[in-house]
């Protein structure tokens, strides 16, 4: 027995429901989820059933055999016309029997002998069938009088009756061509998150149009509209830090000494060739020239494009358990497991995911504490030496920092954020993740705690070096490198700003900002 997902197109007609409901049952298959909502779709049911594989073939041969199951994504063209139908007794009904035949699906039809226009039908109707719009269209015109209002067979001017197609033809404009079954797949997932995030409360539409809007703004961000907002702080004369915040997710860092450059983080894979060129532009060499990879964690943003370097990655076993399961809420107990599911899936879809291959784990067994965070390792770069400190597991499992207390340099991944260095574009994009997964943390209790022992850390830090001059710099996940002032973060030095410009809100982008340090 093992779970089946599949999509229903079903006339909008009594007993419709209840005809695939009894399918389903006579193969003895369980109905796991069901979804269905007249204000998002009138025709579309989702399905998930266990089944046997012999049953669910037959389920599904049978609601194929009535027409009912969904196999294919097929363009969809959208007419709308006037046409003037003779005053008489089944003059409707002839009309009707040409898009019938056609195989169209009226989305509106509107007719009053009483009106302004009488004998004037108009209609509005969807045609999936491969040149049945057009063969429809010269029927109608070698019968009746037929003035065409919109014709359009590319998907741009679909309604709300047929609006799971709609979606598809955006997918699929995102990520390319690609199989209908693998569609379908995706459809079913996105139903599922818009259905769980309706159950809390939420509308459900809005669930769609971040998924598009999140593939939308990935794909705009990149070649000549990629930036980013870049700092370059020199810790020793042996080791520069360059933090570049890329347009949407995680910040890069590359760690340049003179013997090599060390990465933490490498950002989406989708952004992997307009890193390459920045990367170059400022001094720190090609990708080839990299010697090491931290990843801090699993989520894309962070080691997405892992797989493009041939450096060694090293994370922590966790961070591989949720890259090989696809699936950001592997290893905890997150609540949101069906949220959290999809976006992974959809995320690194959408954005190019690529995860290191050549990977080194960090050991399981601490080899000390750093107040309440484990020790893992300690790694040296550049003559520093770093303690990598394994996370409490509350924005998700597997995360790890990097600290020196000699030096208070601390990369905190996305456990300490300044939110108030990041800009708009970047904070909107950030509240599209915050929608669909309820909440970026798998364990708010955890993150809350981490984060008040990382800030705890940081002000001790800060209070040690302060008779040097110096301070304890804070390299956060997104946002500016900072600095602790009071209870708040502020930038360090100056940011600079690469590539396309970003605007305010006032049209203009800052060249610099120039911030406490």
């Amino acid at each position: 027995m093992r779970k089946y997902s599949f999509i229903a197109r079903m006339p909008d007609k009594a007993g419709a429901l209840q005809k695939a409901a009894a399918i389903i049952r006579r193969y003895n298959g369980n109905i796991n989820r069901l979804q269905f909502d007249r204000r998002i779709d009138p025709a579309t049911v989702f399905f998930e059933v266990t089944a046997d594989e012999v049953a669910y073939g037959k389920i599904a041969e049978e609601l194929a055999g009535i027409g009912y199951l969904q196999t294919s994504i097929r363009p969809v063209s959208f007419l709308k016309f006037y046409v003037w139908v003779p005053n008489r007794s089944g003059a409707l009904d002839e009309f009707l029997d040409s898009t019938t035949n056609a195989g169209a699906n009226i989305a509106f039809i509107d007719y009053d002998d009483a009106g302004r226009h009488p004998g004037r039908l108009t209609v509005s109707l969807h045609v999936e069938e491969s040149g049945a719009a057009g063969t429809l269209m010269d029927t109608i015109k070698s019968r009746y009088r037929m003035e065409i209002l919109e014709y359009d067979n590319t998907g741009q001017r679909l309604d709300d009756t047929v609006f799971y197609v709609t979606l598809a033809q955006k997918i699929r404009a995102l990520i390319g061509e690609s199989e209908d079954g693998f569609l379908l797949s995706f459809l079913a997932d996105t139903n599922h998150i818009a259905q769980e995030l309706m159950d809390r409360g939420n509308d459900p539409k809005r669930a769609f149009s971040c998924v598009l809007e999140t593939g939308e703004t990935l794909r705009a961000t990149t070649g000549p509209n990629f930036s980013a907002d870049v700092q370059r702080i020199a810790i020793t004369d042996r080791l520069t830090v360059f933090c570049f915040q890329m347009p949407c997710g995680g910040s890069i860092f590359a760690l340049k000494t003179p013997e090599e450059v060390v990465l933490i983080d490498t950002g989406y894979g989708i952004y992997f060739p307009d890193v390459s060129t920045m990367l170059e532009r400022y001094g720190i060499g090609k990708p080839s020239d990299i010697r090491r990879i931290i990843i801090t964690h699993a989520d894309g943003d962070h080691c997405g494009a892992g797989g493009f370097f041939s450096a060694t990655s090293y994370m922590h076993p966790t961070t591989l358990g949720v890259i090989r399961e696809n699936n950001r809420a592997y290893g905890t107990r997150s609540d949101k497991l069906i949220l959290e599911s999809f976006y992974t899936k959809m995320i690194n879809l959408f954005s190019g995911f690529r995860p290191p291959d050549n990977v080194v784990l960090f050991p399981k067994e601490p080899a000390g504490k750093r107040g309440i965070f484990p020790v893992l390792a300690k790694i040296e770069i550049g003559g520093i030496r770093f303690e990598v400190l394994e996370s409490l597991g509350g924005h998700i499992g597997g995360q790890v920092y990097l600290f020196s207390e000699e030096h208070g340099l601390l990369f905190a991944a996305d456990s300490i954020i300044n939110i108030a260095s990041l800009s708009p574009g970047r904070m909107a994009y950030n509240a599209l993740a915050e929608f669909l997964v309820a909440s970026v943390n798998v364990n708010n209790d955890l993150a809350k705690k981490e984060r008040g022992a990382l800030l705890a850390l940081i002000a001790e830090t800060d209070e040690r070096l302060k008779p040097a001059g110096k301070r304890c710099i804070v390299c956060g996940g997104h946002g500016a490198v900072s600095v602790l002032d009071g209870r708040k973060l502020v930038a360090y030095g100056t940011v600079e700003h690469f590539g396309a410009p970003e605007k305010t809100d006032n049209g203009e982008h800052p060249s610099s900002i120039v911030s406490g340090n």
